[in-house]
């Protein structure tokens, strides 16, 4: 049933439902802070830009992203924030489940960003290489595409 949203003093609202409805646009800061320019001006320099911002598909692919390099206690107050893959590349090889890994994925993209919906998540652990690679097929909610983000872990010497 609609909600109403004026009192009864603004006329007959018993004939007529007024239904309210409101776009959300997903929008982040692009994190890229690469070199980007508007135009030139008049002598013919570059312009540069001040902030971009990443919109819709791509604010969120940028998100997920983020959450899963971000490992634990990396965010005050928030100790269980992120997706901890880092901490793979320091066990133990008998300690690396794939199943686990990916569990761990979808709860933290669960947990921390409503805006994407786990498809499938695709991961290889190769200990004796110290690697880490993870491929996640997500849904957008807003958009309801499909996209992915792939992630390659790597332990320097």
């Amino acid at each position: 049933m609609p909600t109403r949203v004026f009192s009864n003093e603004d006329g007959n609202l018993n004939k007529t439902s007024i239904a309210v409805s409101r776009t959300r646009v997903d929008q982040d800061i692009d994190l890229s802070f690469a070199a980007k320019f508007i135009g030139t001006d008049d002598s013919g320099t570059n312009l540069p830009a001040d902030v971009f911002k990443k919109t819709s598909g791509a604010a969120v692919k940028q998100a997920v992203r983020n959450l899963l390099l971000t490992n634990f206690t990396e965010r005050p107050f928030m100790h269980r924030f992120g997706g901890n893959l880092s901490a793979m590349l320091f066990r133990l090889s008998t300690e690396i489940d794939d199943v686990n890994l990916e569990g761990d994925i979808a709860s933290a993209i669960e947990a921390f960003e409503p805006r994407a919906r786990v498809i499938n998540i695709t991961s290889v652990v190769s200990p004796d290489r110290h690697e880490v690679r993870v491929k996640v097929n997500f849904l957008i909610v807003a958009t309801l595409q499909q996209d992915s983000v792939e992630l390659n872990l790597t332990r320097l010497r």
